[in-house]
């Protein structure tokens, strides 16, 4: 095993690896060869010379009594050494002490060679799966680019991204968008996983709430240098989002900048989820005034909540209550999302009657009627 060091620092290089972490790997290869050649109830370790920069390969055996190591059967023997046979090599070895001695790696042949080979191989290769594993489970929630290769039959986009074939299922597309191979694609690492038979999986979404956010992040600085926060976002892939927003900064308006001048900001965004309409408001301690901003463009008279049930009644006109459901109830489930709260609507008619309540779906069954209604 000579020249070691440098068939290391080729490895690492040549990978893009740690040269500590190769090392290791090598270490353990040669200790897996090792036991495979000679029992794997046998202890092994392999140290670096630091003079001549070779690995050296020791099989570590326990000191027992002259008594004990006859009573052993002839297998179980390689695993010990008589205390007197010991002290011939140590006077100062004891019972139970740990005495070590070096192993020649080309004693055992081609055969060892050959899987010391085959073992290398097998560790590289997890090193540089645990490596992409690492630094795209790191990337979870962010955007990334990268170039569609292929569209299966269900639909499923496959996007190349440095050395991953990432993909983006059917079900994590905006209702309506394809795409074909040689475009660019812009999406959020929604999950990263290891298969058996597929490896790593890196699972790419553009529907989530935090594409929304990711995207909203590149385009407005005051939300990427932590001037303006965003709270929540509730959204329907391509329809309609909900972004409640709160200033860190009493100078900073955190709905005029995150809209930009002349919407120039908030239709940058819209444009990349397929002209989905985005309103933001300026999020509130206060549940209360938090559900009125939420229903918004409706006019709202007043919010009573109940924070230990999440319910709240909203107090309308009749006149606005059709604003504040918005078509096909969207705009009421996107501020229940919003804000937790499962909404009801006490409403009045113009002349000033009390008209009969009337309740709206809990969170739970929104999230079912979105589904049914726009899968």
């Amino acid at each position: 095993m000579n020249k070691i060091e440098t068939i290391i620092a080729s490895i690492a290089n040549e990978k893009n690896l740690k040269i500590d972490d190769v090392l290791q790997t090598v270490k353990n290869a040669i200790t897996k060869t090792a036991k495979d050649m000679q029992g794997y109830d046998l202890e092994f370790k392999v140290i670096m010379d630091e003079d001549d920069k070779t690995l050296r390969l020791y099989q570590v055996i326990e000191v027992v009594s002259n008594e004990a190591f006859l009573e052993y059967e002839e297998d179980e023997r390689q695993k010990y050494i008589a205390l007197d046979e010991a002290r011939e090599v140590d006077p100062e070895l004891d019972i139970e002490d740990k005495l070590t001695y070096e192993i020649q790696f080309e004693d055992f042949g081609r055969t060892g060679i050959s899987r010391l080979n085959r073992e290398l191989e097998f560790h590289i290769q997890r090193l540089l799966e645990d490596k992409i594993y690492e630094k795209f489970q790191n990337k979870v929630g962010s955007i990334i680019n990268g170039i569609v290769v292929q569209v299966d039959e269900y639909e499923n986009t496959f996007i190349e991204i440095d050395e991953v074939r990432a993909m983006l299922p059917q079900k994590n597309r905006i209702k309506g968008e394809s795409f074909n191979v040689g475009d660019t694609v812009k999406s959020v690492v929604r999950k990263v996983h290891v298969s058996k038979s597929q490896g790593i999986v890196v699972e790419l979404s553009r529907t989530t709430p935090q594409f929304l956010e990711a995207l909203l992040e590149l385009e407005v600085p005051e939300i990427s240098d932590g001037s303006i926060e965003i709270m929540n976002i509730a959204r329907i892939p391509g329809l309609k989002a909900k972004v409640s927003l709160l200033s860190h900064k009493e100078t900073i308006d955190p709905i005029g900048a995150t809209v930009g001048v002349r919407g120039v900001r908030i239709m940058a965004v819209s444009e990349e989820i397929s002209n989905e309409n985005i309103d933001c408001i300026k999020y509130s301690e206060s549940p209360e005034i938090y559900i009125i901003r939420a229903l918004s463009p409706a006019v709202v008279n007043n919010v009573t909540v109940n924070s230990e049930s999440k319910k709240a009644i909203v107090n309308i006109n009749e006149n606005e209550k059709s604003r504040a459901i918005g078509k096909s109830g969207v705009n009421v489930r996107l501020a229940s999302m919003l804000t937790g709260y499962e909404i009801s609507f006490l409403t009045k008619e113009s002349t000033g009657e009390q008209a009969t309540d009337t309740q709206t779906e809990s969170t739970d069954n929104n999230k079912n009627a979105l589904e049914e209604l726009f899968n």
